[in-house]
Formats: C-alpha cells, sequence, structure tokens
C-alpha cells in the first residue's frame, strides 16, 4: 500500500521489506511504518510497505529518482546492530546472505531497473542486523526495536538532502491512509497475537517430524 503525499519534490520511493510475521524479518516494514505515522512529506514521495513481492515492486524502483531501502539484513554483525549501504553495494548485501526469499527477488529488482534503464540517481540501504527470524507470528526483538529510532534518525537526514521535506504530523495518519494493514499494525499486532503455548511459532507438531 503507498501512502498520501503533498507539495513538491522529486520521485522519492521509502521502501520497508520483509515479512511482519517472522519476527525481526519485519524490521523494514515497521521502519517505513512508524516514519508513515509520524511525518508528512513533499509531493512526489512514496512509502511503500514492499512485503515479500519481489519482482512485483519493479515499477516503484523505475520510477523513483531517489530510492531509500529499510530491511533486516545478515550482515554478519551483532544483534541490533545497524549498517548504511549505498550505490553499487546494495545489490551486493541484499543477495550476499539471503535470510528469505524475498531479498533474492528484490536483487533481482535492482538487476532489471538497471537492464532497462531506469535505474535511480541514489540508492541506500539502511539495515539492521536481525536476532531471530524464526519465530512465526512473533514480533520484533528488543535489539532490534530500540534500532528503529537510530535508523529513521538516519533516514530523515537522507530524506531532508534529497528533498523530501519530512514535517511532523500534527493529526494522526488516517487508518486508511496507513501502508500497514490495520490488523498488522506493530501495536495492534503485538497485542492480539497469542502467546507460544496457544499458537505454535516454529511449525505444527501434528506436520513437522519431532527430532529424534
Amino acid at each position: 500500500m503507498m501512502s498520501q503525499t503533498m507539495g513538491d519534490a522529486p520521485t522519492i520511493i521509502v521502501l520497508g521489506i520483509g515479512n511482519v510475521l517472522w519476527a525481526d524479518e519485519g524490521f523494514g516494514v515497521r521502519c517505513a511504518e512508524i516514519l508513515q505515522q509520524r511525518y508528512e512529506f513533499a509531493s512526489g514521495v512514496q512509502l511503500i510497505d514492499g512485503g515479500t513481492q519481489g519482482l512485483y515492486l519493479i515499477q516503484h524502483v523505475q520510477c523513483a529518482d531517489y530510492l531509500l531501502i529499510f530491511d533486516a539484513i545478515d550482515y554478519g554483525l551483532a544483534p541490533g546492530e545497524m549498517k548504511v549501504v549505498e550505490g553499487e553495494d546494495v545489490p551486493k548485501y541484499l543477495g550476499a546472505k539471503k535470510m528469505s526469499l524475498h531479498q533474492t527477488g528484490f536483487q533481482e529488482v535492482l538487476a532489471l531497473a538497471h537492464l532497462t534503464g531506469r535505474y535511480p540517481k541514489e540508492v541506500v540501504l539502511i539495515g539492521c542486523q536481525p536476532e531471530e527470524i524464526e519465530d512465526y507470528g512473533g514480533s520484533l526483538r528488543p535489539l532490534l526495536k530500540a534500532a528503529i529510532e537510530p535508523a529513521l534518525q538516519h533516514a530523515l537526514v537522507r530524506l531532508r538532502n534529497w528533498g523530501a521535506v519530512p514535517i511532523a504530523r500534527t493529526i494522526p495518519l488516517a487508518p486508511e491512509e496507513a501502508i500497514t494493514l490495520p490488523h498488522l499494525a506493530l501495536d495492534r499486532y503485538e497485542s492480539e497475537r497469542p502467546a507460544e503455548n496457544i499458537a505454535c511459532r516454529i511449525g505444527d507438531e501434528r506436520f513437522m517430524p519431532a527430532n529424534d
């Protein structure tokens, strides 16, 4: 889903990719979600929950003058540590240590944008080292939650430099404008999800054979 925008600016895409249902895998989407809740932007700025859509995101990359990506990346660092990657290094990090299929898909999106000659002037990846992703129905671990604030602050510096003109919201974001579906928004997701002893998060034991 895509946010509403205001004013005049170059085409800037802010993309959160990942799967909010797999614990720290949702880091990128949560960053984009919170950024949208707190700020309005100039015309031409689009905040997108890219989820795990892969090649379906190609149109957004091709139309961008500037592209900012939030994602959980296996950098081989300590959990919760953030690393910013730019330019030609972005596809390398998205594909070097793949944690899920969405990273392979988005690496291909960037390659296809190159081939079609419609590639952003600048691409920045703000990634965070996950702690746990094998937790279906889980949420961000505390270290990843703590990393959201520095990730957003770095993003705001870039966005200002690009002409996105972020302005703090004075009126809360309307639910129908949110890039995250209401029942998947972070606060509601965490407050309503069942406990682990009620809903198995690593695979249903009726179908997953026990290890001998």
